[in-house]
C-alpha cells in the first residue's frame, strides 16, 4: 500500500507499515481491501494527526507497538530509518524498550484473562471429580468420555473416529459427536496424570482465557491501536454471557481461540499477493478447528461470507481487485482442507452409526427476542428464574446482553455509522441475531410470527445446526464494536480529553457490569465407586464383554460413562449419551441415545420415582435377551445410587440375588449371557 493510498483512507489514523505479503492493518474501513482504494480517493483531505497517537515516542504509560509508525511524517519508516534520523546509539535501546513493553502488555492482559477464567471455574476447581454443573450433568460426562478415548488413541492406536466402548455392540460415530480430538489428544498427559475430570476443567479454563487472548491479539494487531480497546473487545469475545452459558458443559464450543486467526486469514485473501500460500495456511486452521467443533467452524464461514457481502454491497468497486486472490485462496483452502478432512467427513456422513440432521426438538431451539435484553444466568445481574422460557435451556443462553449493553451497541452503530466496517459488522450481527430466533419468533414466550430460519432449517448441513447458537456470532460482533468504540473515543480531540476517557470508562462499566462473569454454579455428584477405581471389576469383565451400570447409561443418567472414563475406557458399557441414527440405521435422522431399551427405560423410571414395577416372565425373558445382546458380564448398582433399594429389588426380581462387594451390589450374569452355554 502506498503512502498516497494511506492518506486516501477516511480514517482517524494512518496505516501501519506492512510487508508485501502481510495483511494491511484493519484499523480503518478502507483497510479491508487496501488494494482496491478508489481512484478518486487522493482528493480526500488528510486527517489531522492525533496528539496522543502512538506514533510519538513510547512511554511507559502509553507504549507504542512495533507495527505502528515511528512519526507522522513517515508512516512507513522502518526501525533502521528511525535510527538514521535519531542516532544509532539511542534508537536500538528505544526499540528494545518498545518491544519489551508490548510483550509486557500482552502478558498483563493474558494474566487478567486467565485470572478471570479461574474465577469463573473456581467452584469446580475445588473438586473436579466431585462437582458438576447444577442443571445438566450429561454433557460433562460425555466430554470426559471423549477425553479418555483420546488416551486410547494415543497409547493404544485405537481408531479415532468410531468406538464400541459405549453403546455396545452398535457403537458410536465419534466424528458425528464432536469427539474433540484436537483438544483431547494434547490433553492426554493431563488425563493420564490427573484424570478426565481435571482435563475437563482445564479445557474450560483455557477455552475462556484463550479465546479472549486470541481476539485481543488479533484486534491489537489488525483493528485498533489502543491496548484498552483490544482488551475490551477480547474480554467480551471470551467472557460474553453466551460463552459463560456454555462453559459448564461445552468446552468444544467455548474453545474459539482459532477463530480470530481464521477470520484474519480469510480477510488476508482479499488482497493477498500469495493466495496459494495464504489459502494453504487457512486450510490448516480450518482442519484443526474441524476437530474442535464443526458447528462453530460453519458459523465462522457463514459470518465471514455475510460480512464480505455487506462490504461489497456498499462498495462494489472493491470486488474487481479482491475476487482473484480471494477465489484462488478459497479454492486452495477447499482442496487442501478437503483432502485432509475427506476420510473423517466420509466416516461422519456415511460411516457406521452416521445420522442426517437433528431431531425436530433441537432444530426448533431459538432465542426469545426478550433474551437479548436480559442478563445471562451466570452473570452478576443474572437470575435463572427470570430467564425461564427465554432460551431453550440454561446451557443455550446465546444472547442475554442486558438492556444497557444492547442500547450501547445500538448507540455505537449510530455514532460510527459513517465507517464501512461498522455498517458491515452491524449487518452481520443483526442477520445472525434474527436467525437465532429460530423457526418461531417470540416475545416473552409468546409466539409472534414465523422466523426466516424456517426457510433454511432443511438445507444440508444447516439441518444439523442448533439455531440459537447463531447468537454466538452476534456476541463476537458486539465485542468488535466495543473495541472500535473505545478506539474512536480515545482518538477524539476535545478540549478536555480526560473527561471523555472517564465518560467512556463509565459507559463501559455501566454496560458490562450487569453481565460481569460470576463463578459457575456447581453441585456435588456421586463419586466413582471404589469397586471401579480399585479394579475389582477386572475379575469379571472380559475384553468382549460389558459392565452394565444400573440404571443403564442414558442421556439422563451418565454416571456409568464417568466410571468408564476413569479407567480410560478399559471396559465397555451399553447405552450412553450421544447422537445416533433414530433407529440405529445409518442415514436416519439423529436422536440422543441408541436403540430404545425397554428394560433400561424401566430401570431409569425406578431410579427416578422409587416405584417398583410388577414384573412377569415376559419381561424377565426380554431383560435376559437384552443382556445377551450387550454381552453383559456383571450388573453394578452403587449403594449410594438414588433409590438404590427399589432398584436392587427390581434387578433381583429380574435375574436373581446379587451380592455386595465394596460399595456396590454386583450381579454376575455370565452364565446367563454366555452364548456358548
Amino acid at each position: 500500500m502506498t503512502p498516497a493510498e494511506s492518506r486516501a483512507l477516511p480514517a482517524p489514523h494512518p496505516e501501519a507499515a506492512t510487508g508485501p505479503d502481510e495483511m494491511v492493518s484493519y484499523r480503518t474501513p478502507g483497510g479491508l481491501f487496501a488494494a482496491t482504494a478508489p481512484t478518486e480517493a487522493p482528493a480526500e483531505p488528510e486527517t489531522p494527526t492525533d496528539p496522543d497517537a502512538p506514533s510519538e515516542p513510547a512511554t511507559p504509560s502509553e507504549p507504542a507497538t512495533p507495527s505502528e509508525p515511528a512519526a507522522p511524517a513517515a508512516p512507513h519508516a522502518s526501525a533502521e530509518d528511525v535510527a538514521v534520523a535519531d542516532g544509532a546509539e539511542v534508537v536500538p535501546t528505544r526499540a528494545r524498550w518498545r518491544r519489551w513493553t508490548r510483550r509486557r502488555q500482552h502478558l498483563a492482559v493474558g494474566g487478567l484473562f486467565l485470572l478471570a477464567a479461574l474465577w469463573v471455574t473456581s467452584r469446580i476447581w475445588l473438586d473436579p471429580s466431585g462437582r458438576v454443573a447444577s442443571l445438566y450433568t450429561g454433557d460433562p460426562a460425555q466430554v470426559q468420555f471423549f477425553l479418555a478415548h483420546s488416551v486410547r488413541v494415543v497409547l493404544h492406536g485405537e481408531y479415532p473416529f468410531y468406538t464400541e466402548q459405549f453403546n455396545y455392540p452398535d457403537g458410536v460415530n465419534l466424528m458425528a459427536n464432536t469427539a474433540v480430538l484436537a483438544l483431547g489428544i494434547p490433553m492426554v498427559p493431563v488425563t493420564l496424570l490427573f484424570g478426565p475430570a481435571v482435563s475437563f476443567v482445564v479445557l474450560v479454563t483455557l477455552g475462556l482465557a484463550g479465546t479472549a487472548m486470541a481476539w485481543y491479539l488479533m484486534l491489537s494487531r489488525h483493528l485498533v491501536r489502543t491496548p484498552l480497546a483490544a482488551a475490551v473487545g477480547g474480554w467480551f469475545c471470551g467472557f460474553s454471557p453466551a460463552m459463560l452459558s456454555h462453559a459448564s458443559w461445552h468446552p468444544n464450543i467455548i474453545s474459539q481461540f482459532l477463530l480470530p486467526f481464521i477470520v484474519w486469514r480469510v480477510l488476508v485473501l482479499t488482497r493477498s499477493r500469495r493466495p496459494v500460500r495464504d489459502g494453504a495456511l487457512l486450510a490448516l486452521l480450518v482442519t484443526a478447528q474441524a476437530f474442535i467443533n464443526e458447528e462453530i467452524l460453519l458459523f465462522t464461514a457463514l459470518a465471514c461470507g455475510v460480512f464480505l457481502l455487506a462490504v461489497l454491497a456498499q462498495e462494489p468497486a472493491r470486488w474487481s481487485a479482491a475476487w482473484r486472490p480471494l477465489g484462488i485462496g478459497v479454492v486452495t483452502c477447499t482442496l487442501l482442507a478437503g483432502a485432509l478432512l475427506a476420510y473423517p467427513l466420509y466416516v461422519q456422513f456415511a460411516g457406521p452409526m452416521a445420522y442426517h440432521g437433528l431431531s425436530d426438538a433441537v432444530k426448533d431451539y431459538g432465542n426469545d427476542i426478550a433474551a437479548f435484553f436480559a442478563p445471562g444466568s451466570p452473570t452478576l445481574g443474572g437470575n435463572q428464574r427470570a430467564n425461564i422460557n427465554l432460551a431453550p435451556n440454561y446451557s443455550e443462553e446465546n444472547a442475554f446482553f442486558g438492556w444497557s449493553l444492547s442500547m450501547l451497541a445500538i448507540g455505537i452503530v449510530v455514532w460510527l455509522r459513517r465507517e464501512l466496517i461498522v455498517r458491515a459488522l452491524a449487518v452481520t450481527g443483526l442477520f445472525f441475531a434474527v436467525l437465532s430466533l429460530g423457526e418461531r419468533v417470540s416475545w416473552w414466550d409468546r409466539e409472534l410470527v414465523s422466523g426466516p430460519w424456517q426457510l433454511l432449517v432443511h438445507l444440508p448441513l444447516l439441518d444439523a445446526v442448533v439455531p440459537t447458537r447463531f447468537g454466538l456470532i452476534t456476541s463476537v460482533v458486539i465485542g468488535l464494536l466495543l473495541a472500535l468504540a473505545v478506539e474512536r473515543a480515545w482518538a477524539l480531540r476535545p478540549a478536555d480529553r480526560r473527561t471523555v476517557r472517564t465518560l467512556t470508562a463509565a459507559g463501559l462499566a455501566f454496560a458490562l457490569l450487569p453481565i460481569a462473569p460470576m463463578p459457575l454454579r456447581m453441585v456435588s455428584r456421586p463419586p466413582v465407586p471404589d469397586f471401579i477405581t480399585a479394579d475389582r471389576w477386572r475379575a469379571y469383565v472380559g475384553p468382549d464383554q460389558t459392565l452394565v451400570p444400573i440404571p443403564v447409561p442414558s442421556m439422563g443418567n451418565t454416571h456409568g460413562m464417568r466410571w468408564a472414563a476413569t479407567t480410560n475406557l478399559d471396559f465397555k458399557i451399553p447405552g450412553g449419551y450421544f447422537l445416533a441414527p433414530r433407529n440405529g440405521n445409518t442415514g436416519d435422522a439423529g436422536r440422543f441415545g441408541g436403540r430404545p431399551s425397554g428394560v433400561g427405560q424401566m430401570l431409569e423410571e425406578v431410579a427416578t420415582t422409587g416405584r417398583m414395577p410388577k414384573l412377569d416372565d415376559r419381561q424377565r425373558r426380554r431383560f435376559a435377551d437384552e443382556l445377551r445382546h450387550w454381552r453383559a458380564a456383571i450388573l453394578v448398582l452403587p449403594l449410594r445410587q438414588q433409590n438404590a433399594e427399589p432398584l436392587r429389588r427390581t434387578v433381583e426380581d429380574l435375574v436373581g440375588p446379587g451380592r455386595q462387594e465394596l460399595d456396590v451390589w454386583v450381579w454376575d450374569v455370565r452364565a446367563l449371557t454366555d452364548r456358548s452355554v
